[in-house]
């Protein structure tokens, strides 16, 4: 968040911040870094005009502008070691989480409840995505979206066009008089807000639910509400379906059908033995479903439906979204998961994917890369390797794996 900034008004109503940077923002700058990151964000004015924004904006918020070293410093850390998805979830779905999902539905129930009709949308995944986001508001990020993406796209090392894109964007959304660009508050990545949107998507869907004639996720809950409900319904939400189901596995099951993409209707599934753990009937039997095991065949299975892709618009990451909608589900008085998870299991470093990748390909499992990541095609190779070797076929990227991988 930058330092000091005055507010100042010019003619037609229109925020600017004449941002002067405190020492500490300096830190560890050397000058000539700091003389290249200044070189390189005026160099951005072309992108800021063609964006909308006035010369005077661009000015007055650039005229201090230093590189953001925290940003920089998150930008290029890659954890060595991936969370388990179980651990994750112990986070994301907490006791504590929930029962202030609770208590935050009773307290904004009412809006929540105009903003689903209107938008056609669950009120309680709007509220899960809120409470996995910024934990219900109380964190919203210590950065500057516009000093953030500023970083990024002159120090980023990649993907400049795109984080040129969001300054720009945020540059506008400030001038505009969403919010003063002091309060632009967000991550490192400048996501921004109590529902952390990037500064093209605010663009794309952020919406003004109160009435106000700004579109403020930083200060308005009900913007923040109706600009993730717009965003979801423009993704594709099924009002009133659910994301996916527990299902429970038989014993003789081909276990190589849980690929994560193949979808077949709930009937199609159930006539290969599949049922929902809790013993319930289909809502709607031919919705369309694919099978999916966070964990591998020793834990949890899913059906997912496509709410749960629509989730995944949101964030891109299959503990995300089951995050979002397990903790959707327990807000409204949902039980946890009924199937325990491989917590014996340690996940495999990016070291030790590298290596496993390697190993595959050698013996003819081509992972389409050696890159330290678990992707679809390293799954698939997966899969096949233990099929070859009269294995489960659940595609898990496991210690054991490796370990057997190893031996043969």
């Amino acid at each position: 968040m930058f330092a000091r900034s005055t507010i100042l008004r010019l003619a037609g109503g229109a925020a600017l911040a004449a941002i002067t940077l405190g020492a500490g923002t300096l830190t560890n700058v050397r000058p000539a870094a700091a003389d290249a990151f200044s070189n390189c964000v005026a160099g951005k004015w072309s992108a800021a005009r063609s964006a909308g924004v006035s010369r005077a904006t661009f000015d007055a918020a650039t005229r201090n502008l230093r590189p953001d070293k925290t940003t920089l410093k998150f930008a290029n850390k890659q954890a060595e070691f991936v969370k388990p998805i179980w651990e994750y979830l112990d986070t994301a779905v907490s006791d504590k989480r929930v029962s202030t999902g609770r208590q935050m539905l009773r307290k904004h129930g009412s809006t929540l409840k105009q903003i689903g009709a209107r938008y056609q949308v669950d009120p309680e995944v709007v509220l899960a995505i809120w409470g996995m986001e910024t934990s219900y508001g109380s964190y919203m990020g210590d950065h500057n979206a516009v000093q953030a993406a500023a970083t990024l796209a002159c120090m980023g090392g990649r993907r400049n066009t795109f984080w040129t894109k969001q300054f720009a964007a945020a540059l506008k959304i400030a001038q505009d008089g969403h919010v003063p660009l002091n309060k632009m508050n967000s991550s490192w990545g400048a996501a921004m807000g109590h529902t952390q949107f990037i500064p093209t998507s605010w663009q794309a869907y952020a919406a003004d639910f109160d009435g106000d004639g700004k579109r403020d996720i930083w200060r308005s809950i009900p913007d923040a509400f109706a600009s993730t409900a717009n965003y979801l319904k423009k993704a594709g939400w099924n009002y009133q379906q659910t994301w996916g189901y527990e299902v429970a596995i038989p014993s003789n099951f081909d276990h190589s059908k849980a690929d994560g993409k193949k979808k077949r209707s709930l009937r199609e599934w159930s006539s290969l033995g599949i049922k929902r753990t809790n013993g319930r009937p289909w809502p709607r039997p031919s919705d369309q479903a694919y099978l999916y095991y966070p964990a591998g065949a020793k834990g949890p299975a899913f059906l997912m439906l496509k709410n749960f892709d629509v989730i995944k618009r949101y964030n891109n990451a299959d503990a995300y979204a089951l995050g979002v909608g397990h903790l959707a589900d327990r807000i409204v008085g949902g039980g946890d998961f009924s199937q325990s998870w491989p917590r014996n299991e340690r996940p495999l470093s990016r070291a030790e994917v590298r290596e496993m990748q390697s190993i595959l390909t050698r013996r003819g499992f081509p992972t389409g890369g050696i890159d330290g990541s678990v992707g679809p095609n390293t799954r698939k190779a997966i899969r096949n390797y233990q099929k070859k070797a009269g294995a489960i076929p659940d595609g898990f990227a496991s210690n054991q794996f490796l370990s057997d991988l190893r031996r043969q």
